[in-house]
């Protein structure tokens, strides 16, 4: 039996399913004999149970089957419920998906999930760091969400712009936004990304102004703002304010997944991700004399020769060679003939 729940009390029922930000895509994926069966989108993932949005009822509690794993779900999912008990039928594939690997775990944990745009928050002040941006671009372009990056506390930076002209090298045609997560102008800002269907979700350090923008977006109108706190001035680091992550409706259409804070960002799984933030390497390297070049010494590699004539940055190729160990080391071998681990290239 489904019952109403209070996560999310501002939905009214008889939403239409478009602007829970449902897609061909969805409805493609459903079987003939699951006609019946209702979509429900889910706003929050916690230990023992899962909340959704219901385009029928509103907010609702998922009955579970016996041994689900609510580690396996992530908030902006789409799964087919029982149009009577609510029950979880199953849940279906993802557009997108943000992931990460846990220190210590061989599974990759999903953050969030369908998401449109991936807003990268970081302050013009100690927290802004051009390595722990990349990681967080690596993982949008894994995950198929198109990554922006938004610029808070350039009002208290001596150079605001400065900051700006930094994270813009990252990624070609990559978007840098300067925003004031306080300033309802904020919202006026991420409109062209905030429309009715659409799905942003905001990653970054704590402290950074997530929450705040979250409540931004949202509106007066929300009836459980999130929770927001300051920052230590000596290291710009903050307290973690979001505990865990959740699906919040945008006054003028669309919805936003907070996160909690993450300062570990470990890469693993993303070589085609990292191979679209270092576009520049990625094209030189067919170019070198030898095809297994590490552009460290070998003669003849078309990358250190982008160095040496100024056409490549040295610290964006030590970046580069860095967070390509990282993921190397992060990414378990996938296991060859009984179970053995293949070690091969």
């Amino acid at each position: 039996m489904c019952r109403q729940v209070t996560d999310h009390p501002d939905l009214p029922p008889s939403t239409p399913l478009a602007s829970l930000g449902w897609l061909d895509f969805f409805e493609e994926q459903r079987e003939p004999d699951e006609a019946d069966f209702v979509p429900v989108r889910i706003a929050t993932v916690h230990r023992s149970r899962l909340t959704g949005l219901s385009s029928e009822t509103g907010s609702v509690e998922l009955t579970l089957p016996v041994h689900t794993n609510t580690s396996d779900f992530a908030v902006g999912d789409w799964v087919l419920t029982h149009p009577r008990t609510r029950m979880l039928h199953r849940r279906l594939s993802r557009r997108t998906v943000l992931e990460r690997r846990l220190e210590g775990s061989r599974a990759l944990q999903p953050v969030a999930a369908n998401v449109d745009r991936l807003f990268i928050v970081t302050s013009c002040n100690a927290d802004f760091n051009l390595a722990r941006l990349e990681r967080y671009l690596a993982l949008a372009n894994q995950g198929g969400a198109n990554p922006v990056i938004l610029l808070t506390k350039a009002d208290m930076a001596a150079d605001g712009d400065a900051y700006r002209r930094q994270a813009a090298t990252l990624q070609r045609g990559l978007e840098v936004v300067t925003v004031n997560p306080r300033l309802p102008a904020a919202a006026g800002t991420l409109a062209p990304w905030c429309g009715l269907g659409q799905t942003v979700a905001l990653v970054g350090s704590s402290g950074v102004g997530k929450s705040t923008l979250v409540n931004t977006l949202a509106g007066p109108g929300q009836a459980l703002p999130q929770e927001t706190g300051g920052i230590r001035e000596h290291d710009a680091k903050g307290r973690h304010t979001t505990t865990s992550r959740s699906l919040h409706a945008i006054a003028g259409g669309g919805w936003v997944i907070d996160t909690p804070g993450m300062r570990t960002l470990h890469v693993s799984d993303a070589g085609e991700g990292i191979a679209t933030l270092f576009a520049e390497i990625t094209e030189l390297a067919p170019a070198c004399r030898f095809r297994d070049c590490t552009h460290a010494h070998e003669p003849g590699c078309a990358v250190q020769a982008a160095v040496a004539d100024g056409r490549l940055d040295p610290e964006r190729l030590v970046r580069w060679r860095k967070i390509l160990d990282e993921n190397r080391d992060n990414t378990p071998a996938p296991a060859g003939r009984r179970g053995r681990r293949n070690v091969g290239g």
